[in-house]
């Protein structure tokens, strides 16, 4: 079942315009892996390269070694969910999919089964055309689930969800992973991604600008700085200014502090009788880290330029 997904040294030009420019990453099986940057980083590109929808004009991508074109039954190897909206509005949902598992040599049980999986089977006789954006969705992921393959490419799969469906595929993506999948999520929610994702693939201008995983990217960014809380800014801030600390005061009133850790910090606090509730290790947010580092990256390229 495990299967990787080995993406390297891409290229592909559509006319004056370098979509991906030696994109290279590998998604490991049994974890949920994050695809993020910008619009035209070349994530949608680069997810159709994999799946033989373009041609690349240098270098290979391959499912378990393999080029998506040579597999004989591709729904039991990858599933894929690029565009909700494709499917035919006058077919059942059930119909949907009975066509694609007969092309794969599937039988009408597996169709039932993900119908069920995905909360569709009491829909499933009702035409796609009439189905809300989320129930699209859903009826996509359906789609990708018929084969039960061991690799999954997702776009935007929360796209159209209400709260209930995001919670739930949060939990579909990471009992996915459990089972031993690759799972590779394109995604502009980083507040899904950090609750979701064990592994990020950041992508601009079509190459790679990090590949780590999600909680070290957070560790990076938050860089040991420490979050203070107290009813006395006005006094703790220019003692830990005296000590050598950078303090920046948050929206919600508590204090980030730089270049001291915790323990000199309540040593400070302590020595001037200022009170305090609370200091931690400051923690930044996936949003926070990602937009901190595609604008390092930026401002590289630019200097670069």
């Amino acid at each position: 079942m495990k299967t990787t997904i080995e993406v390297s040294g891409l290229r592909k030009r559509f006319g004056p315009v370098l979509a991906l420019d030696g994109m290279s990453f590998t998604v490991l099986p049994g974890r949920v892996t994050g695809f993020v940057g910008p619009n035209g980083a070349g994530k949608s590109t680069t997810m159709r390269v994999i799946l033989g929808l373009d041609a690349a004009d240098e270098g290979r991508a391959l499912i378990g070694g393999r080029p998506y074109r040579s597999l004989r039954t591709p729904l039991r190897h990858v599933g894929a969910l690029l565009d909700a909206g494709a499917l035919q509005p006058g077919r059942t949902a059930r119909n949907h999919l009975l066509w694609l598992a007969h092309s794969q040599g599937l039988g009408s049980g597996r169709v039932d089964e993900v119908l069920d999986l995905v909360g569709l089977a009491t829909a499933a006789r009702r035409r796609a055309g009439g189905f809300s954006l989320g129930m699209r969705q859903r009826l996509g992921i359906a789609a990708a689930l018929l084969g039960d393959p061991p690799v999954l490419l997702l776009d935007e799969p929360v796209n159209g969800l209400d709260p209930e469906g995001i919670v739930w595929m949060r939990g579909l993506l990471r009992s996915l992973a459990g089972e031993g999948r690759a799972v590779l999520v394109s995604s502009h929610l980083m507040g899904e991604l950090e609750g979701t994702a064990d592994h990020l693939v950041v992508v601009g201008e079509g190459r790679v600008i990090a590949d780590t995983g999600v909680a070290e990217l957070i560790t990076a960014a938050s860089r040991g700085r420490v979050t203070l809380r107290t009813p006395a800014p006005s006094a703790a801030i220019p003692a830990l200014r005296d000590g050598g600390a950078a303090v920046d005061v948050t929206d919600g009133g508590a204090l980030v502090v730089s270049g001291l850790p915790s323990e000199r910090v309540v040593a400070l606090l302590n020595a001037n009788g200022v009170p305090f509730s609370e200091v931690a290790a400051h923690r930044v947010t996936l949003e926070q880290a990602y937009l901190d580092l595609t604008g390092a990256a930026a401002g590289h390229r630019e200097a670069a330029r």
